[in-house]
């Protein structure tokens, strides 16, 4: 049980600037765990155990992609219950990211608008981080699952993309319990390109080739998840269905980050540039992942991302034909108490149907 409610927190993190106020959350949570202190917002793991993509996960509750890109807190988020945690994005050369300010909130509609541009320290500085987390020490067994996620650096060309991808995948490999190859950050210009037909058929091949060398090198295989956009009709989410399939990755990730400004038109900064998330997006991602299921059959992985802010929400997207679900904005607006309340709403919603 966590011992400082964050509804005393939020209303002095809101009062800053959102970036800033991620910065002082994340450099407070690096020193606060593994100490003490973290029982101020630690909570009890949710027991409720999935096998999934040959991985056995704690619960079905995970951490998106982006809150922890430098993989600093692994440990402290881990304290919060998730079953999973996914940090990242990282690509191969550190990069500041796009000019600031680029991240805003749209609080009417528990919403974000950022448009960051995967800043972050870099590969080497990232697998340091990593390796210093209880969660990848030699010898410890914990409970949750760890994914790394992987992307390519704003000065690459387009058509070498892969070349970044399979130098992130050569580096996270031994180190993760699971990849995550994002593809869908709406922040990097013409990443999103690389879900085309023929541009993902290409990137896959190519990262399916590499997972068998690693996976001969390393004697273990780590499954791939691939990170999709919620503005996808059902012929593209069709197309990239099969293409998973083609070459053999592990699950998708759906969705990051939409475009659309449909659901906060006229609101304070509606209108900046970037990727939207929160509430917004629930309904749209929920469409895709129903599409992707009915498309990809019963049993193949799907991690459900987007506009999760309660337990209700959290059971839609397991309604939808997600696997397990991840948070992100739904953290910054509801706190920690999130994380157990998604858990035990989507536990409660499973028991319930025998």
């Amino acid at each position: 049980m966590s011992l400082f409610p964050y509804a005393l927190a939020r209303p002095f993190l809101f009062a800053l600037d959102p970036e800033v106020a991620h910065d002082l959350t994340m450099a407070s949570l690096a020193r606060m765990q593994g100490t003490p202190l973290s029982s101020t917002y630690g909570r009890s793991s949710v027991s409720d155990p999935i096998e999934l993509a040959g991985l056995r996960f704690a619960n079905r509750v995970g951490l998106a992609a982006g809150l922890d890109k430098n993989a600093r807190c692994i440990d402290g988020l881990a304290a919060m219950g998730f079953g999973f945690v996914e940090v990242g994005t990282v690509t191969p050369r550190a990069q500041g990211g796009n000019p600031k300010p680029r991240m805003f909130r749209l609080p009417e509609a528990n919403a974000l608008i950022n448009r960051l541009g995967f800043n972050n320290d870099g590969l080497d500085a990232f697998l340091i981080n990593v390796q210093k987390s209880s969660v990848r020490r030699p010898g410890t067994r914990h409970a949750m699952r760890l994914g790394l996620n992987i992307g390519k650096n704003a000065d690459t060309p387009i058509e070498n993309a892969v070349d970044d991808y399979l130098i992130c995948l050569d580096g996270v490999y031994p180190h993760a319990d699971y990849v995550t190859v994002n593809i869908s950050s709406p922040n990097t210009k013409n990443l999103r390109a690389l879900q085309s037909d023929a541009a993902l058929d290409a990137l896959l091949g190519r990262i399916a080739e590499r997972r068998e060398t690693l996976g001969s090198r390393h004697g273990k295989r780590v499954p791939i998840f691939v990170k999709i956009a919620p503005d996808l009709d059902e012929a593209q989410i069709g197309v990239i269905a099969a293409t998973l399939r083609r070459h053999a990755m592990d699950g998708v990730v759906a969705t990051n980050t939409t475009l659309s400004r449909a659901a906060v038109i006229g609101m304070r900064h509606a209108d900046e540039a970037g990727g939207l998330s929160g509430a917004p997006v629930l309904q749209a991602s929920n469409q895709v992942i129903s599409q992707l299921r009915a498309a990809l059959g019963n049993g193949f992985p799907i991690i459900g991302v987007g506009g999760v802010m309660s337990g209700m929400d959290a059971v839609s997207k397991i309604k939808a034909g997600a696997d397990v679900v991840q948070i992100y904005t739904g953290l910054i607006y509801k706190g920690p108490a999130l994380v157990t309340q998604a858990a035990n709403s989507i536990k409660s919603m499973r028991s319930s149907q025998g």
